[in-house]
């Protein structure tokens, strides 16, 4: 049994109402009656969080000042019935029900409490199996509370039996009473050493619980004692995966498919893994051969099609790219959201996508932190959750506005999963925010908890469908008012996500019907920036950067999974239209690099005319070296968002091209910020071309040299840092 946040609540409202059935209350005096209100609210979330002696400690002591207080009566109850003590639990629930004969929650324990009594009255050793039979009967069509009465009845007659101990446990560990699955599973493998599904199973629940390396320990007895659990070995990369331990985690893939070479999860772990190591090539063979095995597999041609863009290979693009986009307005979950946006043309078609991802993904908790009540701060709190406060896109765009925003109207609070990275930009958000909470080692309802308890008025998630991903904390409904902004470019198709952070041009009114959320518009480009770094003055060089002495130089820094086939068609245009030119790109993977070059080859254009540029450490001179370039090319559907930034910021002139979705309006968005959006924004391909020789035939001229920033001024681009703070806080303090 578990008091629910619902059933917390009609516990609580059933204390303040009192006696119904002309039994006289023992209430204590109305003057304390606030202060017991407030005390039964404290030990039922003691009572949920585990923390059960203190909650029983809680709720005796307000029956020592309220006996009939029906709220604590049955809390009590529940405890004692959890803790197999029946007959005390049944008296509880007697007391309760005489003080309130309709309330619902005592009559399902009272119901539940006889029902076990009965079942256990007369039985032996003899009846154990027929009562595990039925649990499992009862277990398999939903009736859980049913199932767990039968199995404490079995093991009240054998507190060893594996069935009964086992079972028990995974219903505890559904219901998220891991506190009750803990003990059971303990008990399991203490008494049945050799039985693979109990280690296993506690390795799963101590994996929930956070220790890591208990349940690691866990999964390798469960592999030892079974070596063809692929459960066990799949959970144990997936956890040493999140542990950061990729090499291993790959590892024990390799070894469960040198078991069974068909598994399909041991190859959609393997194939997930390699692409973080860059493996692109065999990444896709590895997501070709769990299609070949099962063509639906979950997200699985997602996976398949992303890994080939990001290696340039476009065999079979257009294929591939209708059976995702089809199987997603089919409401399959052949894709997730992130690599969608690199092939979604429609507002329609991403929110469809999100929303098939997000509701299985991250469904709403059934039993939400905040329910209503209302906050009367002084300042309105605003807590920012995700895992890239570091030298990442979002914290390096975002990290001056935090800064700006410490110590004014708003309070804001930093929920921080990320991993520290001794950045500049790390240790600035440590210091940028008023209050800086790490939670990487807190599970989502351990950090929902946290939010509710500093009862914030605003949660706005920063990565959405991105890696490093926390949405399952706003799941649980911790804050009056939720959002999503920065990270995701588009809805989340969530039904506890309130509001879009965007701006009229990236989200158009005649475009809102393909967002979930409603949309908040900031009154200038959404994408902030901090002008803290500019570009180094330090002269550059092109033949330090592998540039020509001489020549127009075609700029595009964007992400090797961004350039389309359509694009890249493009951009060998523009190399046929201009003799001598050239395409800089940015330093790609191996695969990527081999597979551009033959594809300029195969085009009759020379792979030489492709030149990859080298990382540079320090983000000054990276900015500084954008100067050395003509023009822009950004790509479609997926614009560049922080480099067609950057280019900007260093005075170089961005040609896009601009769909429906919220990815594909970016760039065009900042240009339009500097009313530039009728000049470089473009419709289609003809015209994108058409725009970029214009540019390139200008160079030097009043259009271009008004980019830099030497004229235009720091304060001028987009807005100013001070603007975009005021427009900000005015924003998020206009919702309730």
């Amino acid at each position: 049994m578990h008091t629910s946040v619902i059933e917390a609540k009609q516990v609580v409202e059933a204390a303040e109402r009192g006696s119904t059935t002309g039994v006289p209350s023992l209430r204590a005096p109305s003057s304390t009656r606030e202060d017991l209100s407030a005390a039964l609210h404290r030990a039922v979330d003691l009572q949920n969080s585990g923390q059960l002696p203190q909650a029983r400690q809680s709720f005796l002591q307000i029956l020592e000042a309220d006996p009939l207080n029906v709220g604590a009566l049955h809390s009590m109850a529940v405890l004692e019935a959890n803790a197999g003590n029946d007959e005390a639990a049944l008296g509880y629930v007697e007391r309760a029900l005489a003080q309130r004969s309709d309330f619902q929650p005592s009559l399902q324990v009272r119901q539940t409490l006889r029902a076990r009594l009965t079942a256990s009255a007369g039985l032996g050793r003899a009846d154990v199996h027929r009562l595990t039979i039925q649990a499992l009967e009862a277990q398999r069509l939903g009736n859980l509370a049913q199932a767990a009465a039968l199995l404490e009845t079995a093991l009240r007659l054998d507190p060893e039996n594996f069935i009964a101990l086992y079972s028990l446990a995974v219903i505890r560990n559904q219901c998220q009473q891991i506190e009750l699955a803990l003990p059971l599973l303990l008990q399991a493998v203490r008494h049945h050493p050799t039985q693979s599904k109990a280690h296993f199973a506690l390795g799963t629940v101590l994996q929930g619980m956070g220790l890591h390396e208990a349940a690691l320990a866990s999964f390798d007895r469960a592999i030892e004692t079974d070596p063809e659990s692929m459960e066990a070995y799949n959970n144990k990369a997936s956890l040493l995966h999140s542990m950061g331990r990729q090499k291993d985690a790959l590892l024990a893939t390799e070894v469960a498919l040198q078991r069974n070479p068909q598994d399909t999860k041991s190859l959609n772990n393997r194939g997930y893994l390699l692409t973080e190591f860059k493996m692109y090539p065999q990444a896709a063979a590895t997501f070709g051969r769990l299609l070949d095995i099962d063509p639906d597999y979950e997200l699985g041609r997602g996976l398949h099609l992303f890994a080939k863009m990001h290696a340039c290979d476009w065999t079979d693009f257009e294929r591939d790219k209708q059976l995702i986009t089809e199987g997603v307005r089919a409401g399959k979950r052949l894709c997730s959201p992130m690599p969608f946006m690199a092939i979604a043309e429609t507002v329609a078609d991403a929110r469809k996508c999100a929303e098939v991802f997000g509701q299985h993904k991250f469904p709403p908790s059934p039993t939400p932190l905040w329910d209503g009540q209302k906050y009367l701060h002084r300042r309105k709190r605003v807590a920012f959750i995700s895992g890239d406060f570091r030298q990442h896109p979002v914290g390096y765009l975002l990290v001056g506005l935090i800064e700006r925003l410490r110590g004014g109207p708003l309070e804001t609070y930093c929920i921080s999963s990320c991993i520290p990275d001794s950045s500049d930009t790390y240790r600035r958000f440590r210091c940028g925010f008023d209050h800086y909470l790490d939670v990487q080692d807190k599970s989502g309802i351990e950090v929902a908890r946290l939010l509710r308890a500093h009862e914030i008025d605003i949660a706005i998630d920063l990565s959405g469908y991105t890696a490093g991903s926390r949405l399952e904390i706003l799941s649980h409904r911790p804050a009056p008012v939720q959002m999503t902004y920065l990270g995701y470019p588009g809805t989340l198709g969530l039904p506890y996500i309130d509001y879009l952070l965007a701006d009229k041009y990236t989200v158009p009114e005649h475009l809102a019907h393909g967002y979930s959320e409603k949309i908040l518009h900031l009154p200038h480009c959404y994408l902030p920036r901090d002008v803290s770094v500019l570009p180094s003055s330090a002269p550059q060089d092109r033949q330090t950067h592998g540039l020509p002495d001489k020549g127009t130089v075609f700029c595009s820094f964007n992400h090797d999974y961004k350039i389309s086939p359509a694009v890249f068609d493009c951009w060998l245009e523009l190399l046929r239209d201009v003799p001598g030119s050239v395409l800089w790109l940015m330093k790609l993977n191996d695969a990527a690099r081999t597979n551009l070059g033959a594809y300029a080859d195969e085009r009759g254009i020379d792979p030489r005319r492709l030149v990859f540029a080298q990382r540079v450490p320090d983000i000054a001179d990276h900015l500084a070296r954008y100067r050395l370039a003509d023009v822009f090319l950004d790509t479609y559907p997926y614009n560049g968002h922080t480099t067609a930034s950057d280019a900007l910021l260093a005075g170089l002139p961005v040609v896009t091209m601009a769909g429906e979705t919220f990815a594909s309006r970016v760039a065009g968005s900042l240009l339009n910020d500097l009313g530039l959006g009728g000049e470089w924004v473009c419709a289609d391909p003809d015209e994108y071309r058409r725009k970029a020789l214009e540019v390139v035939a200008k160079t030097g001229s009043a259009v271009a040299s008004r980019m830099h920033l030497e004229q235009a001024g720091v304060e001028g681009w987009p807005v100013s840092i001070e603007a975009q703070v005021q427009r900000m806080v005015q924003a998020l303090s206009q919702v309730s």
